[in-house]
């Protein structure tokens, strides 16, 4: 997909990117630090299919670049992601196993490149992080999020699955099924930093500053002490399971997308003739309140 790179010098930063390929992400280098730029602010930075090629082509461009030490993913505007994007979903209709299969598979293995990738991987969230969005914040190795930023996995609430299940090996099995089952959606950020999803929380005109500090940091250490020791830390729960575990989850979503939920068709029956917000306050109709 990527077969030209330019290199142009701006005022304080080098920043490459694909010529002309690059349509839904922006990929920036400075100073060792690798920046993936989630840019569809028209549309929340919702994942869609050629967002997460180009997030992969990105990292395959991280990780074969000796000179960069570390990788932040971030949104562009005021949002990370809505997640992976329900109104691409809406407009292919995907049905059946063998239509969601490749779907799923992409959006797993994209999440898991930030928790395999050699490098040290940082999110750096602003307003929504939700569902599959949610899912790559966990999969980094650190999170920091602004004082206004806001998690969840709302997924069950319109008949969806979780495709990428790493909150309960985060927070614990507790906190997962009622974050999970209750389909929260406005946890905030302190509440997330608590639990345990996320690092720290920034003041929001400070946070830019503390992810180029924290990654810096990053970039002075040796990067072959680094790739060793995060392998060291994931082996800590791959060794009680995390691997299978996580792809015996994604075979349940591929059965729970395969076989089609009512609540998932209503919903997109809604947004099909009434739009997408219709669909939404439909779904959050349903419920006596909002659980965050």
């Amino acid at each position: 997909m990527l077969e030209q790179i330019q290199l142009f010098v701006s005022p304080g930063r080098v920043v490459r990117e694909a010529n002309m390929d690059f349509s839904r992400i922006l990929f920036e280098v400075r100073g060792g630090i690798a920046r993936i730029i989630l840019n569809r602010p028209d549309r929340t930075n919702a994942l869609d299919q050629l967002m997460l090629e180009e997030i992969n082509a990105a990292m395959d461009l991280a990780e074969a670049d000796d000179a960069i030490r570390a990788v932040i993913v971030q949104g562009a505007g005021h949002a990370f992601s809505s997640g992976f994007d329900l109104k691409a979903q809406m407009d292919a209709r995907p049905s059946g196993v063998q239509a969601w299969r490749p779907l799923l598979r992409k959006d797993f293995d994209t999440v898991m490149r930030f928790w395999h990738c050699p490098k040290p991987t940082l999110a750096v969230v602003r307003g929504p992080c939700l569902a599959g969005a949610c899912e790559l914040a966990l999969a980094c190795d650190m999170t920091i999020a602004s004082d206004d930023a806001f998690f969840g996995e709302p997924e069950l609430k319109f008949g969806a699955s979780i495709v990428v299940m790493l909150l309960p090996w985060i927070v614990g099995p507790k906190l997962a099924r009622e974050i999970i089952l209750l389909g929260m959606d406005r946890i905030p950020a302190q509440r997330a930093a608590e639990i345990g999803m996320i690092n720290r929380v920034i003041a929001s005109d400070a946070l830019e500053g503390e992810a180029e500090r924290m990654a810096h940091h990053l970039a002075a250490i040796d990067p072959e002490l680094l790739k060793h020791t995060k392998r060291a830390i994931n082996q800590s729960l791959e060794a009680q399971g995390l691997l299978p575990a996580l792809e015996r989850a994604l075979d349940i979503a591929l059965t729970i997308e395969g076989e089609g939920s009512p609540d998932k068709a209503a919903f997109f029956d809604i947004a099909r003739s009434e739009g997408l917000r219709a669909a939404i306050k439909w779904r959050d109709a349903r419920f006596p309140e909002n659980m965050s």
